[in-house]
């Protein structure tokens, strides 16, 4: 997992690898972590035994294919799909990086949201 320059001032680029051999990866948006915070499509995902296999994988394709039926095509779920889950490159190595990039990414939101919240408290 590594950050990429930005394409657009406020939009993020990061990129996941898709296999172990790293010749396959993918480009995860901003927008897509949020969607995935937005609908929270990895809370239960994983079962207690914490590995990301092909049937998590397929689990979270159902959980968003009835989403999509939900809510009518919503359009960021349906870019998700397009560009991440759904991608010919996602596998279950590729879920795992993904969910890994997540947590990092609201440990980075957190630590913000701390840094902005100090400054108040000592004052």
């Amino acid at each position: 997992m590594q950050q990429e320059t930005t394409h657009t001032p406020k939009e993020t680029m990061y990129q996941i690898l898709c296999n172990m051999k790293g010749s396959r990866s993918l480009q995860i948006e901003e927008m897509h972590l949020a969607t995935i915070e937005d609908y929270a499509l990895f809370s239960e995902l994983l079962d207690s035994n914490g590995f990301v296999d092909e049937n998590v994988l397929e689990k979270l394709r159902l959980n968003v294919r009835a989403l999509l039926d939900n809510t009518n095509g919503e359009p960021r779920l349906v870019r998700l799909c397009q560009d991440v889950l759904f991608h010919p490159h996602m596998k279950a190595f590729g879920l795992h990086q993904l969910i890994l990039l997540y947590i990092d990414w609201e440990k980075e939101k957190l630590d913000a949201l701390k840094g902005e919240l100090e400054p108040e408290s000592e004052a």
